[in-house]
């Protein structure tokens, strides 16, 4: 059985609105957010700065829902600095041939400014006759994929 690390959520161009050094570690996101998209608390997810371009890997903890907060602590929040945009995702090991038969879904989160859903929208890979067919707002097309 082979197993592949799928995204199965992503927060897009949300702003950092703080950081705490002193915090044990982690990233509090607002929890409307981690619902919608469905990253669990202490998730594990990566973080990548658009403005610095610093990558990280930590786990998340729930914040004031409608709060718009996105705070990188411990470690983490000498990588960012209040107001840096950045991307968060979350992935799910998967086996390969179980995708092939039903498929994946991840659900994506393009904020506004004020770190609340600006659109919403899933990318999908759907079975077909032993293909994989992607499908998204953003793009649509067949991959070419065969069942293994």
């Amino acid at each position: 059985m082979a197993r592949i690390r799928l995204m199965h959520a992503k927060l897009h161009q949300v702003c950092v609105t703080d950081t705490n050094v002193n915090y044990i570690g982690s990233v509090t996101i607002d929890s409307e957010l981690i619902d919608k998209v469905r990253i669990l608390p202490l998730q594990e997810v990566e973080i990548w700065n658009v403005c610095n371009g610093n990558c990280l890997s930590t786990y998340v903890l729930p914040g004031e829902p409608g709060s718009g907060v996105i705070c990188l602590n411990g470690a983490a929040a000498l990588l960012c600095s209040p107001g840096d945009f950045v991307m968060i995702a979350a992935y799910e090991e998967r086996d390969r041939a179980e995708v092939f038969r039903t498929g994946h879904k991840a659900r994506v989160i393009i904020a506004d400014e004020h770190n609340r859903c600006k659109k919403f929208f899933s990318q999908t890979l759907d079975p077909c006759l032993g293909k994989l067919l992607f499908h998204s707002e953003q793009a649509k097309h067949q991959l070419n994929s065969t069942f293994l």
